[in-house]
């Protein structure tokens, strides 16, 4: 089965309404689709996006001119593509949009290789579970007041998820301490809540928010310190009790090797997009594994969903919906978990209809 044609489209999906976040204010997605055609008629899918519709032209043009080393190519041979495109990639660098690129083809190429063999990718990456924990993420942002969180993350719980993730970023951090103190009262002892400081924080404010946070049970405190600082990462999970959640900001097994060898976090979360595609989403995944360190995902609910199935050391899926409009096939849950879907490769396809409604209305 050969490649016989990369074809991307774009279209810019706007929120429902503005978020605010320790990263700004955020409006909107432009999303890179990518449809990798083979000679049998079989066509993988897959998306990869720019926050903000901010340098989409760029990723989508990374996308493209990575087509040259599939195009005439074995679509089952992955393996054989990483490598072609992590050589040719020197020149410009392995973080970034370079990888975002691999990301985007390698996901199309299982997604085709889920096709052919007729099984969903959890089966075909080995299996390990068809419900994975999940996490409502689509809300309790910054720009809610104290009222407006509680209501919110309520309405989660009653919508039948089990655990939830609330934002940190205010000026003080008595604030953020209340706002916790808050959405823990709402919810209840029994329902698992994370908080997300967007790396937001400085070593010396971590540890103080993380110290102040502590009394309300959070199940972890998500990337305080900017990416690069892998260091000073390390000396906060060092000091805090709460578990501390990171990597979403990282590229490959070899950022994450990094991660594992300063015990920077307590949970890895790669992001497909970031990670390097399904290929090295696995990777890391097992890699942690030998570490007895847990993963969960970052954004991409509809596809993180089938490489979470085929790991036993995943803990949690995060449910962000940004995407979910571009599909035909809902996501399905029960008892607080998403239901890996059964339908070969990724087991969600792209809703033409919708997706051509964008682009006309953002011509």
């Amino acid at each position: 089965m050969k490649v016989t044609e990369v074809r991307t489209r774009v279209v810019r999906l706007p929120f429902e309404r503005p978020i605010g976040s320790a990263l700004g204010k955020l409006d909107s997605c432009g999303c890179v689709l990518v449809y990798v055609h083979t000679d049998t008629g079989i066509v993988g899918e897959n998306l990869v996006f720019a926050l903000n519709d901010r340098r989409t032209r760029v990723l989508r043009q990374m996308v493209d001119e990575l087509a040259d080393l599939l195009i005439g190519q074995d679509a089952g041979h992955i393996a054989g593509f990483w490598a072609r495109a992590w050589k040719d990639i020197n020149f410009f660098g392995h973080k970034g949009v370079t990888v975002m690129g691999i990301s985007a083809l390698d996901g199309a190429l299982w997604d085709i290789a889920g096709k052919a063999a007729n099984l969903p990718l959890y089966r075909l990456l080995g299996g390990a579970r068809d419900k994975v924990p999940t996490y409502h993420s689509g809300g309790l942002w910054l720009d809610r007041d104290i009222d407006a969180l509680t209501r919110e993350a309520q309405d989660m719980v009653a919508q039948g998820f089990r655990a939830v993730k609330m934002r940190l970023g205010m000026a003080d951090p008595r604030q953020d301490a209340e706002r916790v103190r808050a959405v823990r009262a709402a919810i209840g002892p029994d329902i698992k809540l994370m908080a997300d400081a967007n790396q937001g924080l400085n070593e010396a404010q971590a540890i103080r928010l993380g110290r102040l946070l502590e009394e309300h049970d959070l199940t972890w405190f998500e990337e305080p310190l900017p990416a690069w600082d892998l260091e000073g990462l390390a000396r906060v999970a060092a000091a805090l009790d709460t578990p501390i959640a990171s990597g979403e900001t990282e590229y490959t097994r070899y950022g994450f090797r990094s991660m594992l060898t300063l015990r920077s976090a307590d949970v890895l979360m790669p992001d497909l997009q970031r990670v390097g595609g399904v290929s090295e989403f696995m990777r890391v995944g097992h890699m942690a594994e030998s570490h007895d360190i847990p993963v969960s995902s970052h954004l991409f609910p509809e596809t993180s969903l089938q490489v979470l199935g085929a790991l036993s050391n995943a803990i949690f899926l995060e449910y962000m919906p940004w995407f979910s409009t571009l599909y035909r096939e809902p996501l399905e849950f029960a008892d607080g978990m998403a239901v890996v879907p059964e339908r070969p490769g990724w087991g969600h396809t792209f809703d033409e209809q919708r997706i051509t409604a964008l682009e006309q209305a953002t011509r």
